[in-house]
């Protein structure tokens, strides 16, 4: 009798732990959704941003850079629309897959550029459609390259585009289209249906467009490098157009969100990009990319 009491005991000891772990286990596969959900909110469409490209082709005279891959981002802006829908979207064209730029990349400070957030320093949601902002360096692109790469602890002088283009038009990818570049300061989007567009991410600092802004930058011709207070320069090259059109022909960005530093700052007085032709820039962007209308389903 002992026995069979001491084994009754025995067994209802096992049941009972049994049960406390297979509960624990039922609970921690409950709470694992919700964590996830919390570690990953809702994306943001930065793909409709150009993407950084492996070089596709190998020259004898340059051999390609391989580029580090971007982190997989949302899915694309087409498979987010409800099935059965005609939408349209940019679509590249012979001509873009004609021009081959060379292509480069250079690390850039963390310090210079931030992640993109989803509400502004209020807890306001924000979700303004991807705006693009054209710049020029004001001295060469190495310069700037290697600004960029410095620690600047100083939030009032941290900078950096997402993109650089060279005079010889080598396209040289800084930061990842899904990153918030520092590229302009003060500023504000005047949209065409007179709506005005800002985010202000830090309290700190003025607000800006930076939150949904892509900045690239020309390089400046040589005879203006570091001059201040000028009203021009000799202008951007052939190949510097070629491909700033091919860049900005990956991006579903519209025309009308295409913008330049001088149009969103309202308070230091920037003017770049100088000298910039917008009628041969649009013409070769044009040619570049075309608005296509198809049904999703």
């Amino acid at each position: 009798m002992r026995f069979r009491h001491w084994a009754t005991r025995v067994i209802l000891i096992f049941l009972m732990l049994a049960t406390l772990i297979l509960a624990m286990f039922i609970g921690g596969a409950r709470k694992q959704p919700n964590n996830t959900g919390i570690s990953n909110p809702n994306p943001i469409i930065w793909n409709q941003y150009p993407q950084a490209l492996y070089q596709s082709e190998k020259t004898a005279e340059k051999p390609p850079i391989t580029l580090p891959k971007l982190p997989i981002l949302s899915k694309s802006f087409v498979e987010r629309k409800p099935k059965n829908q005609v939408i349209t979207q940019y679509i590249t064209t012979a001509a873009f897959a004609g021009y081959k730029p060379n292509l480069a990349a250079a690390k850039v400070h963390p310090s210079n550029y931030g992640e993109r957030f989803t509400h502004d320093v209020n807890g306001v949601p924000v979700n303004n459609q991807p705006l693009i902002v054209l710049h020029e360096t004001t001295n060469s692109a190495s310069s700037a390259v290697n600004f960029f790469q410095n620690n600047n602890v100083d939030e009032n002088v941290q900078a950096s585009y997402h993109a650089l283009i060279t005079l010889d038009g080598t396209v040289i990818y800084l930061v990842a289209p899904d990153k918030r570049a520092f590229g302009a300061g003060n500023s504000v989007f005047k949209a065409a249906n007179g709506v005005e567009e800002t985010v202000q991410t830090n309290p700190n600092l003025s607000p800006s467009v930076n939150n949904f802004a892509y900045h690239v930058s020309l390089e400046t011709p040589p005879d203006a490098w570091g001059k201040r207070n000028i009203q021009g320069h000799s202008g951007y090259t052939e190949d510097q157009y070629n491909s700033l059109a091919w860049l900005i022909a990956q991006s579903q960005v519209p025309d009308q969100r295409i913008t330049t530093h001088r149009d969103v700052d309202i308070a230091n007085g920037k003017v770049d990009p100088l000298s910039f032709d917008f009628e041969k820039f649009f013409n070769k962007l044009h040619s570049f990319r075309e608005l296509r209308s198809f049904n999703n389903s």
